[in-house]
């Protein structure tokens, strides 16, 4: 095998262990807890399918599934930060980069740049192609709330205003995906998934 080979099934084997690390959100059926593995993968789809809500439409869907696809990786390390705890945000991306840096670190130089590239454009949400992962990386913790009557909102009493506060980005350039959730928000309120 080569040493090049070598690196990238090395790379492979690590990023298995992202199926080991659990989210708050629970799956739409409420049985257990969703893994890392499990929402890159729900996220990646959903940049498909929902795509033609992003405005101006000219996004980069593969950049954009990449950036999905890497976002998550440094939670092997790092651990899933939950989106409403302050504390863990104060050194998240500190953590974060030096996660990035080991993982991607076991490929060989261009693939290890490229997803790092990736990771820190996600990271900056400056690109069209960073704000639309991004907004799936929301999205989606927000239909499993809601498709679950609340289940992680109530645990971590999290209100609406934080919800939709985290959501603010999608006005712009996904008015009709932010229309959505603001009324699933409501409707949550008034169902009592959730505090406003």
């Amino acid at each position: 095998m080569s040493e090049r080979l070598q690196q990238q099934i090395e790379f492979i084997r690590e990023v298995d262990k992202l199926k080991s690390v659990l989210r708050q959100s629970y799956i739409m059926d409420q049985t257990r807890r969703e893994n890392d593995a499990e929402h890159t993968w729900h996220i990646t789809l959903m940049a498909w399918v929902l795509q033609e809500y992003i405005e101006p439409s000219e996004v980069n869907l593969i950049r954009v599934m990449k950036m999905l696809l890497v976002h998550d990786l440094v939670e092997i390390d790092a651990g899933d930060t939950f989106a409403y705890d302050e504390k863990g945000h104060e050194d998240k991306f500190e953590r974060e980069q030096a996660a990035a840096k080991r993982i991607f670190g076991l490929l060989p130089k261009e693939q290890r740049d490229e997803m790092m590239l990736l990771w820190l454009e996600f990271e900056e949400r400056e690109t069209i192609e960073a704000l639309y992962a991004a907004s799936m990386d929301r999205i989606q913790p927000i239909l499993h709330n809601y498709y679950t009557q609340g289940r992680s909102w109530k645990a971590h009493d999290v209100r609406s205003t934080q919800v939709l506060a985290r959501i603010q980005f999608l006005r712009k350039d996904m008015p009709k995906l932010y229309e959505h959730i603001e009324k699933l928000m409501a409707d949550a309120v008034r169902q009592g998934y959730i505090r406003s």
